[in-house]
């Protein structure tokens, strides 16, 4: 399966020379003086543009993250750093610390800003927050209602890290479970979760209708 990539391409390679300019003498400043990112932080947008540089990052999100990756902070309180400007952010700079975080040294301290996220209905921030970060560090409880939310929120899978070393019995079985019901309910199964059932099969048990609907396009 594909996953979301951790490290951001460089974003200067999108940037005309002012941009360029104020990325470089920003991150100076944040290596410098942690709080100037407060500040910095959210006027990437505005000053280093927004466009798409990759199916998984833009030129802002980019920039937010050599921001980021700039802090000469670790554990706690980078920690509290981070959450603070996730607290006051938009959603676009919720994004970039969301992406950011496999690249940060955090350990598990981030782990609450993924909670909180997957507790929402922003679909974009879920897709966010499910990267290489979420797959090392969420519990496998929290995991497996991770990939369940996404299903149900029509994300889809293979904007999920870790699914090629985390799917388990028991996630098949959730996602069986599932599958059962939109078959009961006469609605179609999501396509990407066939492969995830298919490959503990005995979870579909005695169910001849879910059998046949995971098998009938896999």
């Amino acid at each position: 399966m594909a996953v979301t990539t951790a490290s951001p391409p460089d974003p200067r390679t999108a940037l005309d020379p002012t941009a360029h300019a104020w990325l470089d003498e920003s991150t100076t400043k944040v290596a410098a003086k942690p709080a100037a990112l407060r500040r910095l932080f959210p006027a990437a947008r505005r000053r280093c543009g927004h466009g798409r540089l990759t199916e998984h990052w833009t030129v802002d999100e980019a920039a937010r993250a050599v921001l980021l990756i700039a802090l000469p902070l670790r554990g706690q309180p980078l920690a509290d750093e981070v959450t603070l400007l996730h607290r006051h952010g938009d959603p676009a700079e919720q994004r970039a610390i969301l992406r950011t975080l496999p690249l940060l040294d955090l350990g598990d301290l981030a782990l609450p800003l993924v909670r909180e996220t997957l507790r929402g209905n922003d679909t974009t921030l879920i897709e966010a927050a499910l990267g290489p970060y979420a797959a090392a560090h969420l519990a496998d409880a929290e995991y497996r209602q991770a990939v369940l939310k996404c299903v149900f929120c029509e994300i889809p899978l293979d904007r999920v890290s870790g699914l090629d070393s985390r799917a388990d019995r028991e996630l098949a079985r959730m996602l069986a479970d599932f599958a059962h019901e939109r078959i009961v309910a006469g609605r179609a199964v999501p396509p990407d979760i066939r492969p995830l059932v298919l490959a503990f099969p005995d979870v579909i048990g005695g169910r001849a209708e879910l059998q046949h609907a995971l098998k009938e396009e896999g």
